[in-house]
């Protein structure tokens, strides 16, 4: 089997803090974080994470608190990091369905609420 290696063989020969920082990722990517534990997960900063976005870090740390915020606030946050925000909805006789364009900044004039303002 050339050019396929188990992964115990691909983990051995990572670093040590490439090991410790993939397990806190593996560990992470099993259970739901908040976003201040997904920022840490994702060994970023407070002022990293706000130099990206263009906002002061105090935002960050407001955003972080927030139970309640726009999907697109929250999928900005999330691309900041280096991810993609998905959004599904589960129902219980169809499974799971991918929902598109929720969230996402509009192309012109910024975003827009639920009542369209």
């Amino acid at each position: 089997m050339a050019g396929r290696h188990s992964f115990d063989r691909l983990r051995a020969g990572l670093s040590p803090e490439d090991q410790a920082r993939a397990a806190v990722l593996t560990e992470a990517w099993d259970r739901a974080l908040s976003l201040a534990e997904l920022r840490r997960a994702r060994a970023l900063t407070q002022d990293q994470l706000a130099n990206e976005l263009h906002v002061g870090q105090a935002a960050i740390a407001r955003l972080e608190r927030r139970t309640d915020m726009y999907l697109s606030t929250l999928r900005r946050f999330v691309e900041a990091m280096g991810g993609e925000l998905d959004l599904v909805a589960r129902f219980p006789d169809q499974g799971d369905v991918r929902l598109r364009g929720v969230g996402e900044l509009a192309e012109e004039g910024g975003t827009t609420d639920a009542r369209g303002r």
